[in-house]
Formats: C-alpha cells, sequence, structure tokens
C-alpha cells in the first residue's frame, strides 16, 4: 500500500461520524442504509455522503437489492492499512527519545 492510499484512508476515517458509521458497518455482515439513517440520527443525503468517501477509500462496498443499499467491510483493505501504518512506525528514527524521557 502507498502513502497516498495509505492518507486516503485516514482521511475517511479521520471523521468522527464516518468513523462510528464503518465501526456499525463493521460489526455486521451488512448493513441496510435506512439502519444508519436511523441509528446516528442522520439525513439520508449526509449518510450516503459518509459512505461514498468510505467506498472511494476501499473500505466498504455496496450493493443494491431492489430499492435497498447494502453496505459491508472490505477487512483485507483494512489489515493491509494496519500492516501499512505499522511499517511507517518501525521506519521512524531509531532510538529517538520518547517524550518525558531525560
Amino acid at each position: 500500500m502507498n502513502q497516498v492510499e495509505v492518507a486516503k484512508i485516514a482521511k475517511a476515517l479521520a471523521d468522527p461520524t464516518r468513523l462510528r458509521i464503518y465501526e456499525a458497518i463493521a460489526q455486521r455482515d451488512e448493513v441496510f442504509c435506512g439502519e444508519l439513517v436511523a441509528k446516528y440520527e442522520l439525513s439520508p443525503g449526509n449518510v450516503s455522503h459518509h459512505l461514498k468517501i468510505l467506498a472511494d477509500a476501499g473500505l466498504i462496498e455496496s450493493r443494491r437489492d431492489g430499492q435497498f443499499i447494502y453496505n459491508r467491510c472490505c477487512p483485507d483493505l483494512m489489515r493491509e492499512f494496519s500492516q501499512a501504518l505499522n511499517k511507517l512506525a518501525k521506519s521512524g528514527p531509531r532510538g529517538r527519545r520518547q517524550q518525558g524521557d531525560e
């Protein structure tokens, strides 16, 4: 995963509402958009906006069943993101003193 992809995912998850929506989707196999509207008392347009950002980052996938849209997480991408963050943390300068160390 390159730095652009890491930044896109981090930005998508940085918004507290989007993070809550992502967590709600991650806890289940699929979540209907209307459930997110009711659970978080958001407008359908607001939920749709947040879902689009999560989808554009590759964090969720959507499927249509008639008039309903269901969303599910893409756990493989989250694993890749976690691994990329871990590599970033390990690539920092060695021996850097922690804040408070003197």
